[in-house]
Formats: C-alpha cells, structure tokens, sequence
C-alpha cells in the first residue's frame, strides 16, 4: 500500500515548516532514510529522510508552500507494488513540475515570494522560473539581489544561501569603495549584516519604519508571551568574586588560542559550574507538566546565541560530562553553525536548563525570560572591577553578577539561593590548579 511521508516536527515548539526544494522527483527509487526534501522551520534548514524503502509516487506540497506539522508532503509506493490507476492525483502532481505557460512560471514563484516575505510592498520579489529556497528568496526580499544574477554554486547551479549572502557581501563592499569590483567576501555575519543595510523599510506618512515580521522573531515573540503567560516568574541575584579566574583565564587565553583554535570566553566557566551545581540540586533541571514535577536524569544546557534578526539557544547535550575545553568548543562550535544557519533540529531541541551571556553586552544586572518549559534560566553579566571589602580591608577585585529567573511552581528561594551559592563558590575557586580538560 502507498506510505505517506507527513511534515515531521523539527523542534519543541515548531508547528509548521516550509518546503524548500525537493531532492528526488516523482518516479524517483528511494532508499532508507535518503534524503527526499529540504525543510525550513523558524529555528533550522533540515533535510527530511524517507522512512520507506519504494518509489516516489506523488509529490502533495509543492516547493515554497508552508505546510504544518503532521500534514502529508508525499507519497511513496513501496517496493513491489503496482503503480496507483489515479488520474487525480496525476493531476496534483502536474502543478509541482515546471510549467510550460511562462505567465504560470513567472507567478508561481512570487506568490511564493510574497507569502515568504510576510508583508505586502515588499522591495523585491524573485519573479523567475526557477524555484528558489525560502532563505534564498527571503535574502532577495531583504537585499534587492536579484538570484538570476548570481552564480549558483549548489547541484546544477542552483543558488544557495550562502552564493546569496556572498553576492550581497560583494555589493556592499563595492557601494562602500566606490569601485566597480571588490575582493570577494564571503563571511554569513557580514553578508547578513549587509543585506539588513540594503534593505530599505516601509516607510509611513510619518516618517515611522514598518519592518516585516521575520518567521524567527514571531516565533520568539510567541514564546515568550507563552512563557510569561504560563509561568510565575520570580527572580534571585548573587555577586561573584571571579578575580582568581580572569587573572588564570588572562594568563593562558593565549596559548590556549594557539593550541585549541578557539577563544577561551568566560562561558565554560559557568557552564561547568552550573552543570556542577544542577547535579547537586537536580530539582533546578526540571519541567512542570500540570499534575507532577519531572527531573530530568540528562543535563542538555541551552545557551543563547544572537543573531542579527533575533534569538536562538542550541543545546550542548550531556553537558555535566564535558570538561572546560569540551564545553568551550561545544560552544564555539553550536554558536558558529547558528550564525551560518546549519543546526540541525537534534541542536535546539530537549535543553533542561539554559545559560545566557547578556554580560557580553555589558549588562551588570538582568530579568531573563524562562525558556518554556524549562524551570530556570541563569544569566551571567558582565565583569567589572570595582572596590569590595576583603577580611577586613578594601580591594580592587573582579566582580560579576549570576541572575537567574525560575518558575515559582516548581522552585522556591531557598533552593535557588543555595544553586546560586554553588555556583558562585566554584567560580570564586577557579584558578591554576583547575583542571581544563
């Protein structure tokens, strides 16, 4: 019998995700779990593999269109069966194939476009025949790029994400040289932050900008009503006396960059020493589920990367068994793959307790929303030297702030003080003698 493949649900709180191009094509063999479609949600691009072993039958969502979780996407007839006698759905098919009329071709893909991009007057919308992915019509909606003009370097020429943000990243840096042509650069950060300078918002009568609702912002704004809607926030403040770490962390930030590749931020510290303290008070890595409390046996520590348009906290799974250096490149690793927009769904889902680092803003105090469900959140802020007394004297020490927010359902005071005072001793024991790996 004919097996339908559904949208499946890439990540806790995705309900929907839009097809982004289809890898095999109808007629097409398929093997276990081989990829069949690129899928992007708010929070990744992933590639859905086939369940089944068979034939590609028919194609049901088309590239382009959102489709929420748990609809049918396709249809696959297994090995050994007869092909289905349907005219009808011959006829569903006919729509997803390029179309010979050219005013069809040409429409398809921007209405398409106009859905992607969320508002209407949008300052450019792909009017070509080729399909094109939604971050890459998403790019030429912000940027004005127009994709026929860029060189694809994707299977068959296609144009990918990053041959858009390349092409950006080349116009702006002739706009600012003034020269026709300009060293290529290539880099996802400077590319998106130049396509945000190309874009140019809906401006009113008044002079005020109207910006488009990215996919990622709704989503998070929806989270965090969420949160705040479900959740009794309540919030606990600790100062930290972390001068024995930043004069070790000073000593050997260098030479642990030579070695390691990375930079050695203040981050793993107090990811290490969290994850120390939640195993001493595993209540804090838990979620309410209305008629219990569940603890959860795994510490999976979401931290919070930014991005140029929002939020995103990929997870450092197991993280209670990771030494410093793990944790450090664990970090450098899930923060370089959000900004380039290559997590995976498996790298945003199951966190049981999330670390954010508002200190490197220079925030010296923070109210951090819970990342639902989640029963807490820690902030560590910014480190300041100032005067502190010491025994019985004055002294110039490094100092910094751990804020934490936690649900009022599960949580109370006086477990979140002594997680707190966990926390904040290990950090103030930190030095030479700490073992990094």
């Amino acid at each position: 019998m004919p097996r339908e493949i559904i949208m499946p649900k890439l990540g806790e709180s995705v309900v929907e995700g839009v097809i982004g191009r289809w890898l095999k094509q109808v007629g097409d063999t398929i093997a276990m779990d081989e990829a069949l479609v690129e899928v992007d949600t708010d929070k990744v691009n992933a590639e859905v593999p086939s369940p089944y072993v068979g034939v590609l039958e028919k194609i049901v969502a088309a590239e382009g269109e959102t489709v929420p979780v748990g609809a049918v996407i396709a249809v696959i007839r297994e090995e050994g069966e007869g092909a289905a006698d349907d005219t009808e759905g011959e006829r569903e098919e006919r729509p997803i194939e390029a179309p010979n009329d050219k005013a069809a071709d040409a429409s398809a893909p921007l209405e398409a476009s106009e859905k992607e991009q969320g508002a209407p007057g949008a300052p450019y919308a792909v009017r070509s025949p080729h399909i094109y992915t939604p971050s890459v019509r998403r790019l030429a909606g912000e940027s004005g790029v127009d994709p026929e003009s860029v060189t694809g370097t994707g299977a068959g020429g296609r144009v990918t994400k990053q041959d858009m943000e390349r092409a950006i990243a080349e116009r702006e840096s002739r706009e600012r040289s003034g020269a026709s042509e300009s060293p290529q650069r290539s880099a996802p950060a400077a590319a998106r932050s130049a396509a945000k300078t190309a874009h140019t918002p809906e401006v009113t009568a008044e002079g005020d900008e109207v910006l488009p609702i990215t996919r990622l912002r709704r989503t998070i704004a929806e989270r965090m009503v969420h949160s705040k809607q479900t959740v009794p926030h309540a919030w606990t403040t600790v100062e930290v006396d972390v001068d024995s770490l930043v004069k070790w962390r000073e000593s050997i930030k260098d030479e642990f960059r030579r070695r390691e590749g990375i930079n050695l931020t203040y981050l793993p510290f107090v990811v290490k020493a969290a994850v120390e303290a939640l195993r001493e008070y595993p209540i804090l890595n838990s979620t309410w589920e209305e008629d219990r409390i569940v603890i959860k046996r795994q510490i999976h520590i979401g931290i919070a990367v930014d991005l140029d348009d929002g939020l995103i906290v990929p997870v450092i799974r197991n993280a209670d068994q990771k030494s410093i250096v793990g944790l450090a490149w664990a970090i450098s690793d899930l923060a370089t793959r959000a900004r380039s927009g290559s997590l995976t769904p498996d790298d945003v889902t199951g966190g049981t307790f999330t670390v954010n680092n508002t200190g490197a803003f220079g925030s010296v105090l923070s109210a951090p929303i819970i990342n639902y469900p989640q029963a807490a959140i820690l902030s560590m802020e910014t480190i300041n030297k100032r005067p502190v007394v010491v025994g019985d004297g004055i002294a110039i020490r490094s100092m910094m702030n751990l804020c934490m927010s936690l649900d009022h359902r599960v949580l109370d005071g006086a477990v979140c003080g002594r997680f707190l005072r966990s926390v904040k001793n290990r950090l103030e024991s930190y030095d030479s003698n700490t073992p990094l790996y």
